[in-house]
C-alpha cells in the first residue's frame, strides 16, 4: 500500500459517504427552498432562544448584584 492510496482513500470516504447528506440537500434545493434550508431555519431559532434566555439570566443576576451592594 502506497501513501498515495491512503489518500485517494479519504477522499473516497468524504467524497462518497460524509458529503453524501450534503448532496441530498443540494438536490433537495431545486424542489423546494424551504426544505432545503430547514436545518438553518432551525439552529436560527435554537441560538435565538439560546441568546434570549442568556440576556434574561444575565439581567437576573445583575439586578441581584445590585440588591446585595445597597443592603
Amino acid at each position: 500500500m502506497e501513501l498515495k492510496d491512503l489518500f485517494y482513500g479519504i477522499q473516497d470516504f468524504f467524497v462518497n459517504v460524509a458529503f453524501a447528506p450534503l448532496d441530498w440537500l443540494r438536490q433537495l434545493q431545486d424542489s423546494s427552498w424551504v426544505a432545503a434550508n430547514l436545518i438553518n431555519i432551525v439552529f436560527i431559532i435554537v441560538v435565538s432562544v439560546a441568546f434570549v434566555y442568556w440576556c434574561i439570566q444575565l439581567n437576573k443576576f445583575d439586578s441581584q448584584e445590585h440588591h446585595n451592594l445597597n443592603s
